[in-house]
């Protein structure tokens, strides 16, 4: 399949990879984002594992991977009094969402991506697909891709029965600007990944590029989520109803956090955390709700439409490989599409191994969450609690 039009539900991380490597399969592919405005400076952190940035290293670009990002010597566990409880060689690099959305935006233009369109509906006959839109646009296409998120709407219609469920813990988020914490902060997680685990909870938190993208010490942003356990009903509904009173089931956006939530965590951050993780929490000024889902579906393909990265799985966070199992699921589509006579055979064949590959993510990451949050079995020495989008044998 060469030739052909493709429309991408959806403009982040996930869309933006998917529908460049569309076009270079000769597609001519719009975009449609539901905001009214770019996705800059939405976001935190992000791991960069080889799939998440294989596009900007294996295309042309006027800069290298090092330019965009921070590279980490190790994984450190900080103890009581901020002293180093286990340490071990680990080099990441770490970006911003920021970052990524830029360069990948810039690649693909504006021209073809479309602001403030959010899509209620799909259909498809036997010669193409069909989105349609809040504002009554219709689209057709050869090919279809949710890659519109944990709130999917491709999931929701194709998959109703599907629905997220909670894995009995919240991400509390932020960032904070490297010159803005004590010196002895920013030297232990400079160069690091660097975990606090108490019992019942877990903090991870590593450097960031700036908003301006700026790199040198005192610059960047240092990244955090704070796993804290919340009891589902009332307490969790109530966490999540944001300042304007409106429940929020997947985050609480910088800002609209409830006042009294952010004095808690703060206040419970100096009383559990060592002091170079509770001065994250103090110096955020808008710390963030993520509440942490699991989702996974039945199917990735429905004749000529697809759903990939967290429209079809949504794992928590632990692996840090979101972004890395959306570009999977990008690349392995593009050589499906290469290779198949057809939409629909191309999508056929490109469904198992992307759910097993789903499944499996799942299932790590709700192991790694209970030994963190339940069972208090968290071993900083074992690689099955290590990052990666495909496990420690891979």
């Amino acid at each position: 399949m060469t030739e052909g039009r493709a429309v991408v539900v959806g403009g982040s991380f996930a869309g933006l990879t998917t529908a460049l490597l569309l076009r270079e399969q000769g597609f001519q592919v719009d975009v449609f984002e539901r905001t009214p405005t770019y996705l800059d400076g939405r976001g935190g952190g992000i791991v960069l594992q080889p799939d998440t940035v294989r596009w900007i290293v294996e295309r042309p670009h006027p800069f290298s991977l090092e330019e965009v990002s921070i590279g980490s010597t190790c994984t450190r566990y900080l103890g009581p009094g901020n002293t180093i409880a286990f340490e071990e060689p680990a080099a990441w690099r770490f970006s911003s969402w920021t970052t990524l959305y830029r360069i990948l935006l810039d690649d693909f233009g504006t021209r073809d991506y479309h602001l403030g369109e959010s899509a209620v509906g799909v259909g498809q006959d036997a010669d193409s697909a069909e989105v349609r839109f809040l504002s009554g646009r219709r689209e057709r296409a050869d090919l279809v891709v949710f890659a519109d998120g944990i709130s999917s709407v491709g999931r929701r219609r194709l998959q109703p029965d599907v629905r997220p469920r909670y894995a009995g813990y919240v991400g509390w988020r932020g960032t904070v600007l490297e010159r803005e914490v004590s010196v002895e902060t920013a030297d232990l997680i400079h160069d690091a990944t660097v975990y606090t685990v108490v019992p019942g909870s877990h903090m991870c938190a590593y450097p960031i590029p700036a908003v301006d993208g700026g790199l040198a010490r005192g610059d960047r942003q240092l990244n955090y989520v704070w796993y804290r356990n919340v009891a589902e009903g009332p307490a969790l509904d109530e966490m999540v109803t944001d300042l304007r009173g409106v429940p929020a089931p997947v985050s609480v956006h910088p800002g609209q956090v409830q006042q009294r939530y952010v004095d808690e965590m703060r206040a419970e951050a100096a009383e559990l955390l060592p002091p170079a993780s509770a001065e994250l929490v103090k110096r955020t000024e808008q710390p963030y709700i993520q509440v942490v889902l699991d989702i996974g579906v039945e199917r990735m393909s429905h004749g000529r439409v697809a759903l990939v990265g967290d429209a079809a799985f949504a794992a928590r966070p632990h692996a840090a490989a979101g972004t890395a199992k959306a570009a999977s699921d990008a690349w392995a589509l593009a050589v499906a599409l290469a290779e198949a006579p057809d939409v629909p055979t191309a999508l056929a064949r490109w469904e198992p191994d992307r759910l097993a590959l789903g499944r499996d993510l799942l299932s790590r990451v709700a192991a790694m969450g209970s030994r963190s949050q339940v069972t208090d079995t968290w071993d900083p020495a074992d690689p099955a609690l290590h990052f990666g989008l495909y496990g420690p044998d891979r």
